[in-house]
């Protein structure tokens, strides 16, 4: 690597590391915000939700501003929009307030996760690139695996909204780093779907909220039926429009090839997977096995653990072995984990019996995951990267918003916070439809190529320019 590809990897990998921390650290907070707050199971969700839905809603609009005013300017932008939001959560004084500054922190989330993708794509051509993603993830990991921890430990040492607070001093550093030290970079000039937007914001919002509401006042009422009904026909008049329209959010012919086509339908059921599981399984330790904050955060690491670990090594196999048995078998062990977890759950579990599903699933996680990655990115023409990746990120966060929803809705079909055996009756089948979800992705990535090979051999092609104090490497130049 050269100076600037250092700093590209260095910058974007911390930014996508705070984004990462900070969707982490609420989830070993979440039972204190409930009893601080008097937050009910479905203000908890929105707490998850509001930020993930933001975050999948804006990710392509914000895709294509990157392309037409600037990817770096964009990713600078999404910092500090991330920043400000994340003391306005830690000033937060009831629920609505916290969901609201949630909701901002996903938009900041939505400038910063696609242009940080793309960024590492234009300044990592070739075969570099899968190592880069490697490395991109297993710091990313380490979010994943002291989000829980750092949530923990502040949460009961201090108080949670102090958990919000840790992302200011990084978006205060990132800022001007990212700006003198980040090669700028272009792609093609799209003009703004607003229709598109407007469609899928509205689809996403009456599917999430239905399945939100439908434990609450029940399956078979006007409201539930009302808003999912609503939902899934903007859906199909959101794709219709795309089919149509001359400049697409989503870019649909892009589906037509399998590597991108099953990449982003294994990431999004990886996703509803792993994010839905993780928010009743910090919970569980706590609410159905009586851990403290920080006890709770210690023991999700082998769950987490495993990323900083493994995804490395796999962004070193893709171009070996290709995407297919990665992403699979990834998912497929994700699957056991999730089934062996909830066989064992229960009011009386002794936690080392957790630790080998826990271990395994982080194991198929890291695999699975860099695999999808690089499957979609690579099934698209070098100029249409950035693109990709915001699709790729924007069903990611559709799948994190669904799986939550999900798996809380089948969770309080039968359970409830009122004892550790109420909550443990929930518990369990919400685990078994994880794991059912991680099987449906590992049936997607089947029709993934064994090995992609554009992924393998396509550089990006982008307009590039020098970061405000540095001359532009020949790596960043445009002839890249």
């Amino acid at each position: 690597m050269n100076a600037s590809q250092r700093w590209t990897l260095a910058l974007t990998a911390t930014a996508s590391l705070m984004v990462v921390l900070d969707m982490l650290v609420v989830t070993t907070a979440l039972n204190r915000i409930r009893l601080d707050l008097g937050a009910s199971i479905a203000d908890l969700e929105w707490t998850i939700t509001a930020f993930t839905l933001s975050f999948a809603v804006l990710l392509l609009p914000a895709s294509a501003l990157g392309d037409r005013l600037g990817r770096r300017r964009m990713f600078v932008a999404g910092v500090a929009v991330f920043t400000v939001a994340s003391a306005a959560c830690a000033l937060a004084p009831d629920a609505a307030a916290l969901i609201t500054a949630r909701t901002v922190q996903g938009a900041g989330s939505a400038l910063i996760m696609p242009h940080a993708m793309v960024l590492l794509s234009v300044a990592f051509p070739g075969r570099q690139r899968a190592k880069a993603l490697g490395a991109f993830s297993s710091v990313t990991g380490l979010g994943t695996v002291g989000g829980p921890v750092v949530g923990g430990a502040i949460t009961q040492g201090l108080d949670w909204h102090w958990i919000f607070w840790i992302n200011v001093p990084l978006g205060v550093l990132l800022v001007p780093l990212a700006r003198a030290r980040m090669a700028e970079s272009t792609g093609p000039s799209r003009r703004l779907d607003v229709v598109g937007v407007a469609l899928v914001t509205a689809a996403a919002f009456g599917l999430v909220w239905g399945l939100v509401r439908g434990n609450s006042v029940g399956w078979t009422g006007g409201e539930t039926i009302g808003t999912l009904t609503g939902g899934a026909l903007l859906t199909a008049a959101f794709i219709g429009w795309e089919l149509h329209t001359a400049s697409p959010m989503l870019p649909m012919h892009f589906f037509r090839t399998p590597a991108f086509s099953g990449g982003n339908t294994a990431g999004f059921l990886m996703y509803a997977c792993t994010v839905g599981a993780t928010f009743l399984l910090a919970q569980y330790l706590q609410a159905g096995l009586g851990y403290d904050p920080l006890a709770t955060g210690l023991r999700l690491i082998p769950w987490t653990l495993t990323l900083t670990l493994i995804a490395p090594l796999t962004g070193s196999l893709v171009p070996r072995v290709g995407e297919r048995p990665l992403l699979v078998g990834g998912l497929v062990v994700l699957a056991v984990s999730m089934a062996w977890v909830a066989l064992l759950s229960g009011p009386t579990l002794s936690y080392p019996a957790l630790i080998p599903p826990l271990a395994l699933g982080g194991c198929g996680l890291s695999f699975a995951m860099p695999a999808a990655q690089h499957a979609v990115l690579g099934a698209v023409p070098p100029a249409a990267v950035g693109a990709a990746s915001g699709v790729f990120n924007t069903l990611r966060q559709f799948g994190s918003t669904f799986g939550v929803a999900i798996l809380s809705a089948v969770f309080a079909a039968s359970g409830d916070y009122g004892s550790p055996k109420s909550f443990s009756d929930g518990f369990r089948p919400a685990l078994g439809v994880a794991a059912m979800l991680a099987l449906g992705g590992a049936i997607a990535g089947a029709w993934t190529p064994t090995r992609n090979r554009n992924a393998v051999s396509a550089p990006v092609s982008a307009t590039v320019s020098a970061p405000a104090s540095a001359p532009t490497p020949a790596s960043t130049s445009t002839s890249s």
